[in-house]
């Protein structure tokens, strides 16, 4: 039992049930102990800290209500902080006052003491009180050195961005390799980390420069930078992309490596367009360490997940993924092959690009512009012995066809295909030109998914809903009554004020049935594919949002957002 729980204990805080379930929160999470039973509802804060004052003699502090010099915030170094979750409050003479979460934390003294110099007075404060001061002092520390940065690059960086057709290749690579840029790109690239983005968009415009972050499926501006310096951050970006700086009027692609800590590596997928007042850079960050491959927490429902880890077990067929790109697609496609990826099994895959190193899998990258495109290496695929095969996308009649026909031919075939839901997927390929009886003879699955922002657990709050608004959502009207609270983020430091964070899938899975099967050599519309499929049992994306509200997991607006009407 841990020392704090021990103390909350003997002081007939909590009782001992409450203990033993923040116990098992607080080991699922890594969250402190107390910050858990605060959460949990056990524990009101204020109680915890004026308790804890109490029975370490020390005195308690409200952040909330304090300003805190800059000159203090400078002594103790962020990484300490972070580490041991405490904050410089004052200094008297040659004692720094700190507000820490745990004042009975002996080793952060000490460690405090060591980096400093100086003497150690603790106060004691909320944990999320200090976590606020954290984010509010360090990182408003992090904009003005972004600021500094930014004056030194007027004042150093001599390059004039005008005149696109005069500029001199041997004045970009110069301009690129100069300090002041080169720490700004690299910047951009860590707090795109640094901020879970998963893709970085820096655009040229008539008037003006800018770097948004995709965070969370959505665009946030983060900074603009003076209009002068595009061409040289674009020049930095395609160097360290080992792409052509002289080639400004062709799109390219290319890929950085990036590595960060210790056995850490980052991977950026680079495509630069030329526009109209520039060229557009975009990244997508490829972080291995985020890939979830464990199936069962990608947001499937019990009955979806079932019929999903069938249809992969199957010795023959086509599993087809649908939905629009950044919808999850090639996530759900890994964590299938992750699960089949057997010694016993031959898997090979066409992408474009390989995104992430799977180990066991033998993974081609597609090269159109030499021939080797997915319907190549699928027939090369044919006559390398594979059990599994999969295929990035299907998007000709060529690829389709010999998909068709490995599937058919004793090989489980996995792939995507650009379609709004799993039923209007049987008509893509029926207009790519594939025959029906092919199509019911090959494909056993169809699922489609979207992504969809989940709430914040730390700033989450039940909202009231009118009766209209669940309506137009698509609830049931007999289920409008007793339908669940529903839930929203009210918005905080941790996810920058929006209420949201992280995503969770919202699945449409279609089983091929008999009943289906009929349907399509009949010629059925999409229509009436999808009603059929609901009669048997299907789950369209707008019912799974439906229940990830009722969960609590995300909210009516995502929904709405990232999902069409039945």
């Amino acid at each position: 039992m841990s020392r704090l729980g021990d103390i909350l204990l003997r002081g007939n805080l909590i009782t001992k049930e409450q203990l033993n379930q923040a116990m098992d929160e607080h080991k699922r999470t890594g969250k402190s102990l107390g910050y858990t039973l605060a959460k949990l509802g056990y524990l009101d804060e204020n109680n915890l800290i004026n308790f804890l004052a109490r029975h370490y003699g020390v005195q308690p502090i409200d952040l909330r209500q304090v300003d805190i010099d800059p000159e203090v915030i400078q002594i103790v170094p962020e990484k300490i902080v972070k580490r041991y979750k405490l904050i410089p409050v004052n200094r008297a003479g040659s004692t720094l006052i700190v507000a820490m979460a745990d004042p009975s934390n002996i080793s952060a003294i000490d460690d405090l003491k060591f980096a400093t110099g100086y003497n150690v007075e603790v106060m004691v404060a909320s944990e999320s009180a200090i976590e606020e001061a954290i984010t509010r002092y360090y990182e408003q520390d992090a904009t003005s050195m972004l600021d500094d940065m930014l004056m030194d690059i007027e004042e150093e960086v001599e390059f004039d961005g005008g005149g696109e057709e005069t500029v001199n290749v041997l004045d970009l690579e110069k301009a690129s390799e100069e300090a002041p840029v080169i720490r700004l790109v690299n910047y951009i690239l860590l707090n795109a980390i640094k901020k879970g983005a998963s893709d970085i968009h820096i655009e040229p415009y008539e008037k003006f420069f800018r770097v948004r972050f995709r965070i969370d499926g959505v665009l946030h501006e983060e900074l603009r930078p003076p209009i002068r310096l595009k061409n040289a951050i674009t020049s930095r970006l395609k160097i360290m992309s080992s792409l052509d700086i002289a080639e400004r009027r062709l799109p390219q692609d290319g890929r950085i490596k990036l590595k960060i800590g210790k056995g850490r590596e980052m991977d950026f997928r680079v495509s630069v367009l030329p526009t109209l007042f520039g060229e557009k850079v975009v990244l997508r960050l490829l972080d291995k360490s985020n890939l979830q491959l464990d199936m069962t927490k990608l947001g499937f429902e019990v009955d979806q997940l079932e019929l999903f880890q069938t249809a992969i077990h199957q010795p023959y067929g086509m599993i087809l993924v649908t939905g629009p790109t950044g919808s999850g697609k090639t996530t759900t496609l890994y964590s299938a092959l992750s699960e089949l990826n057997r010694e016993d099994v031959n898997i090979s895959t066409a992408e474009d690009p390989v995104e992430f190193n799977l180990p066991g899998i033998n993974q081609v990258q597609i090269h159109e512009d030499i021939g080797l495109d997915f319907a190549a290496a699928l027939r090369s695929f044919l006559r390398q012995d594979p059990d599994i095969i999969m295929v990035g996308e299907i998007r000709d009649y060529e690829t389709a066809e010999i998909a068709v026909k490995a599937a058919l031919t004793g090989h489980l075939v996995l792939s995507t295909l650009h379609t709004n839901d799993a039923p209007s997927t049987v008509n893509r390929l029926l207009n790519m030109g594939v025959e029906p009886f092919l199509v019911t003879a090959s494909v056993n699955l169809i699922l489609a998914q979207r992504l969809a922002r989940r709430i914040c657990s730390k700033c989450k709050v039940p909202v009231e809903v009118p009766p209209e608004t669940l309506k137009e959502l698509g609830v049931p009207e007999d289920e409008i009554e007793n339908f669940p609270t529903v839930h929203k983020g009210a918005g905080c430091p941790a996810c920058n004020n929006t209420g949201y964070k992280g995503r969770v899938a919202l699945y449409e899975v279609m089983w091929l049935y008999d009943d289906l099967k009929d349907l399509i050599i009949e010629g059925a519309s999409a229509a009436e594919l999808k009603a059929a499929a609901i009669k048997l049992g299907m789950k369209t994306l707008r019912m799974s949002g439906i229940n990830k509200v009722k969960e609590g997991v995300t909210t009516i607006e995502e929904v709405l957002r990232v999902t069409a009407a039945d």
